[in-house]
């Protein structure tokens, strides 16, 4: 087989999926989940291909618009950065999609479910192979299209819904700045391919540009999309969606699309000081913001979409402060365990009939046995436990963080301490003590097709890190965290996790209650209040013009019309005698208007 074809193969077996699904499949649950499982495996199986084989000598592409001011080819880019993307993309979706086969068995919607599987897999495949601005929008808003489809998949239900409208609206507003980040690049540039515009740079068409504005409006769409602050609230919500769907887009790459995103165009954030600081202020605030609200959440999934908000922080921390390869590292371990810990947690949500709530729990790890090993190691990964593979990428973010600043540093520490404290808590109450309900004394583990993936997944949790296995995918170049880094890392981790330990240790309720942290800092009800008294307000009043004048206008003008129809109406007597009479009153009438006159 060419090797150029296969990059294209990885991109359209999804599509391929989603078309065979949709007109042939649909009425067979059974099939179309093999059919999204086989496409989901031919990519993977391109992509180890890719990964192996050598990059290419040349762009491997073709013309979609060619005018004499704007060339938009679709092409895709075949180096270290989107072949890492690619493994990460297509193995662990392809573990997701097997889990799936026994998560959804039986769900009147699972064929729509595995069509929304493959179009999603397509989406973010683009946004990996993408090589230029224009196609990758357009595959950053098919993302968001496959989402909005997975997060309300169960639509028949009140939340699934109104979270799925939620995500969708909140991205569209950092995709909005996204778009004109675009316009103005190619406006200073002429070019929209990511190679063209990075030798622009410092070419004197590039002065006329605000290059630190450009590169804030790109950087909205990874606010938007890796849920930063101040739109960070649609993530927690979209866990309405099924579990793999949490997994697969809210934990291992949808929200990874806007740190890869930052990575790819990393030439701009260098070239923008002022972008830097911004950026790391941003991501600093986002890991330290959702760590401190995941200490007060009592649902299992919240717990963990609040972590991905913290670890998406770190990310973006690290490429403000220029350390894209600590990005990319901990983008890499973050995708395994954190994929681990949502499958887990969906594999306790099995077994427990559908009960979400941690203090309804308790006890499973003996009626779990292989979902709490499982589960442990991805907590100890993502705590950052000395040996497990997010100890290694966590002290590369901290080392970054020291580059910026002692406060920088000071909030990622506290961000390490808050992340052991609440996933220790998550553990300790879920897996350890007495069971707390009826449900948690029938708990079970997932059957074989669920815990194959926690298996598999647990083993990339742990090795990720170390230099035999990383190496092959993020070059680590010189970039070792000073000795004293390691201990303060260590300090967190271990103070975190006793703490949650001593207080959480056999106890059948929270004995913390911080509501501002429950209620999660009120952003949910302030820009409730927000859209109130500004769309709503403006929507209310003009809905009232509508009714009030318009409606009434339309009302009087069609009441005197039919005044005087009704009036007209009455001279129509029917009878020869009236018409006459009324015939020669005319006349007379006429005769009077000429005389007086």
């Amino acid at each position: 087989m060419d090797e150029s074809s296969l990059p294209w193969i990885i991109l359209l077996a999804p599509l391929v999926s989603v078309a065979v699904i949709v007109f042939l499949t649909q009425g067979s649950r059974t099939i179309s989940a093999g059919v999204s499982i086989l496409a989901v495996l031919v990519s993977f199986v391109a992509s180890c291909l890719v990964f192996h084989a050598p990059d290419p000598a040349g762009v491997n592409q073709i013309t979609w618009l060619d005018f004499p001011a704007l060339h938009v080819p679709i092409g895709v880019t075949i180096d270290q950065l989107s072949k890492t993307m690619l493994i990460v993309v297509t193995g662990i979706g392809a573990l997701i999609h097997i889990y799936s086969a026994g998560y959804m068995k039986g769900d009147d919607g699972e064929s729509r479910y595995f069509a929304g599987l493959s179009l999603f897999m397509f989406s973010m495949l683009g946004i990996v192979l993408a090589n230029n601005f224009v196609m990758m929008f357009i595959f950053w808003e098919l993302v968001g299209v496959s989402s909005y489809v997975l997060i309300g998949h169960w639509f028949f239900r009140d939340a699934p819904p109104a979270a799925a409208n939620k995500a969708f609206i909140t991205n569209r507003i950092g995709d909005f700045g996204f778009m004109l980040g675009i316009l103005m690049l190619w406006l200073a540039t002429k070019s929209v391919v990511f190679t063209e515009i990075e030798k622009s740079l410092g070419v004197s068409k590039f002065e006329n540009l605000n290059l630190t504005a450009a590169t804030l409006l790109i950087f909205c769409g990874t606010i938007g999309k890796s849920a930063q602050f101040p739109l960070h609230v649609w993530l927690p919500d979209a866990m309405e969606g099924p579990t793999p769907v949490s997994a697969l887009i809210h934990a291992a790459t949808m929200v990874a699309a806007g740190v890869y995103m930052l990575a790819r165009v990393f030439f701009l954030v260098q070239a923008s000081p002022d972008a830097q600081w911004v950026i790391a202020f941003i991501g600093t605030i986002t890991s330290l913001m959702a760590a401190s609200m995941a200490i007060q959440q009592n649902d299992i999934k919240r717990i963990l979409a609040y972590s991905t908000l913290s670890q998406l922080g770190y990310m973006v921390m690290a490429i403000g402060m220029l350390s894209k390869e600590a990005a990319m590292f901990h983008l890499f371990t973050h995708a395994f365990f954190k994929a681990l810990l949502f499958l887990g947690a969906g594999a306790v949500i099995y077994g427990m009939h559908h009960e979400q709530d941690i203090w309804k729990m308790g006890g499973l790890g003996k009626k779990m046995p292989l979902t709490c090993a499982t589960f442990a190691v991805g907590t100890l990964a993502l705590i950052g436990c000395p040996g497990f593979s997010g100890h290694f990428s966590k002290e590369m973010i901290l080392a970054a963080a020291l580059s910026g600043s002692k406060w920088t540093f000071a909030a990622a520490l506290a961000t390490a301490f808050l992340t052991s404290f609440y996933m220790v808590r998550l553990f300790v109450v879920v897996f350890l003590g007495e069971p707390k309900t009826d449900a948690a004394k029938h708990g079970h583990d997932a059957p074989p097709v669920m815990a194959l993936p926690l298996v598999i997944l647990a083993i990339p949790s742990f090795l990720a890190g170390y230099g035999f296995f990383i190496s092959h995918f993020v070059p680590l170049h010189g970039t070792e965290a000073p000795g004293f880094v390691s201990l303060f890392a260590f300090l967190a981790f271990a103070s975190g996790a006793v703490m949650a330990v001593l207080l959480y240790r056999g106890k059948k309720e929270d004995p913390i209650h911080i509501g501002l942290l429950a209620n999660k800092y009120y952003f949910d009800e302030i820009y409730a209040a927000l859209i109130r008294w500004t769309q709503e307000l403006l929507a209310r009043q003009c809905g009232r013009f509508d009714r009030w004048v318009l409606d009434g206008l339309v009302r009087l003008l069609s009441g005197g019309t039919y005044a005087a129809g009704f009036a007209l109406r009455s001279f129509q007597v029917g009878n020869l005698q009236a018409y006459a009479f009324l015939f020669g009153a005319g006349i007379v009438a006429f005769l009077w208007y000429v005389v007086s006159k």
